[in-house]
């Protein structure tokens, strides 16, 4: 029962605390109101059966997650020349790369070669417009995002997992309170298949920044997680299954799945059970729990559809100002290539694209060019 109860609030925190994010960032990028719930939908049962087979097969507490600084990237890109079709020909092949990662091990040597640094400002770049969210939310509807900030920094500093869950309740309720006219129509997932379209603005700006941003993220912190807990499964099949999960929920609108970072440590730790041995279960139920989530999705993005837009963004901000924090404090900590890593940092928060390629990718050109200079004048 410790298990299952470990394994039931990781799947409640995974999901409560970044649907918004995801959502926000499949919509920003030219998906329909049912293929965001589409993509949700995929998105939660391919992490959660992918969690599901990995802990069974590997007898291991093995967490999936869908990729949320991924979906962070996609809220601030925008929509592509050629709208959702040509977002999903980019999902494709960031779960491609992630599948080659784990077969061909010196990409998955080189991805982990990215100065920490530059990885950490393209990321903290990515997550710094939805950070700021919660500010302008309290300037145009101060009246809904106050009790919401409110209840999110008074439970932050009781028990901060909860901090965000929290708050998704507070906006249920207001929303409950004001009538919800928008929560009209089905409210059940339908699969949308979408036929991709691939560019090659779209596979340079967003498939491969999506790739980075998943693999230097989320399934690197998630490899460290487990190691950190006394699990040392082989990388290589966990990559592997992750990037065709990925690839599997991309014509259905799903971005990217892959190892849980945050919420793996609920079910690898020992508050999961005192016997390591028998842990693997919570992350089972952690899967199985996704996976209920994803039947839920149509209801989620009719939820989505009944709030303000600002106020959905500042739950998402408040819900990655840790990831914000650490991937700034990632980015700056070390002296040398700090000047390279803020140049990454600037070019990627402008959102200035060129060529039709998003200021993910330049911005982690530009550091790493800046990074290059450097090393070869000295």
């Amino acid at each position: 029962m410790q298990a299952v109860a470990a394994g039931l609030l990781a799947a409640f925190v995974g999901s409560a605390s970044s649907f918004a994010v995801v959502l926000q960032g499949l919509i920003a990028v030219g998906a329909t109101r049912a293929e965001a719930a589409s993509g949700l939908m995929a998105l939660a049962i391919a992490m959660g059966a992918a969690g599901a087979i990995l802990s069974l097969w590997r007898r291991q507490p093995i967490s999936c997650a869908w990729s949320t600084p991924g979906a962070a990237l996609l809220a601030t890109s925008g929509a592509p020349d050629g709208g959702f079709p040509v977002a999903v020909g980019a999902f494709l092949i960031c779960g491609a790369l992630i599948v080659l990662a784990g077969l061909f091990r010196p990409l998955g040597r080189s991805v982990e070669r990215i100065p920490a640094p530059l990885a950490n400002a393209m990321l903290a770049g990515v997550l710094l417009g939805l950070c700021l969210a919660p500010v302008r939310a309290m300037g145009s509807v101060p009246m809904l995002a106050a009790p919401v900030v409110l209840v999110w920094a008074a439970v932050f500093h009781f028990k901060r997992l909860y901090a965000v869950p929290a708050a998704v309740l507070v906006v249920v309720g207001l929303i409950a309170m004001q009538g919800m006219p928008a929560m009209s129509g089905s409210l059940w997932p339908a699969p949308v298949l979408v036929r991709p379209v691939f560019t090659f603005a779209a596979a340079i700006g967003l498939g491969v920044p999506l790739f980075l941003v998943t693999m230097a993220s989320q399934n690197i912190p998630g490899m460290a997680v487990l190691h950190l807990n006394g699990y040392r499964p082989p990388a290589s099949p966990l990559f592997v299954l992750t990037g065709v999960f990925s690839v599997l929920g991309a014509p259905f609108g799903g971005h990217a799945v892959n190892l849980a970072a945050i919420t793996a440590a609920l079910c690898a730790g020992p508050d999961a059970h005192p016997d390591p041995a028998k842990r693997y279960w919570a992350a089972v139920v952690a899967g199985l729990g996704y996976i209920v989530f994803g039947l839920l999705a149509g209801a989620a993005t009719a939820f989505i559809a009944a709030s303000p837009p600002v106020l959905i963004e500042a739950v998402a901000g408040l819900a990655l100002l840790g990831a914000f924090g650490s991937a700034l404090l990632g980015a700056v900590s070390a002296t040398e290539g700090r000047e390279a890593a803020l140049v990454t940092f600037l070019v990627t928060a402008s959102g200035q694209g060129f060529l039709g390629v998003s200021g993910a990718f330049w911005g982690l050109l530009a550091g790493a060019a800046m990074l290059g200079v450097g090393r070869l004048r000295r």
